[in-house]
């Protein structure tokens, strides 16, 4: 799960590791690590390249994450279901 934010509203303490990858739409994606255990932290994409993606489980306190929409539902599994979220079988416009 992952939660967008303005990159202007992020700062971000310490040094991240940086994973050049290309999207589904063949456009840049950045994915960001903590360097010493390799966990993601972020990607930022640059179709949106004013917003980065916090992973949702990195997070402290989850409390205020409620998930609004849900994409790759193509290739979820079979037991993932999350009543009321409307989803997508691929990323939109992808």
């Amino acid at each position: 799960m992952i939660m967008g934010v303005p990159a202007a509203a992020l700062a971000i303490t310490g040094e991240v590791k940086t994973y050049q990858d290309h999207g589904e739409s063949g456009g840049d994606v950045l994915r960001q690590f903590c360097p010493n255990c390799g966990s993601p932290l972020f990607s930022r994409v640059s179709a949106a390249p004013d917003l980065v993606f916090i992973k949702a489980g990195t997070l402290d306190d989850t409390s205020q994450f409620t998930p609004q929409m849900q994409f790759w539902t193509d290739s979820k599994q079979h037991w993932i279901d999350i009543a009321g979220v409307p989803g997508f079988p691929r990323q939109p416009g992808g």
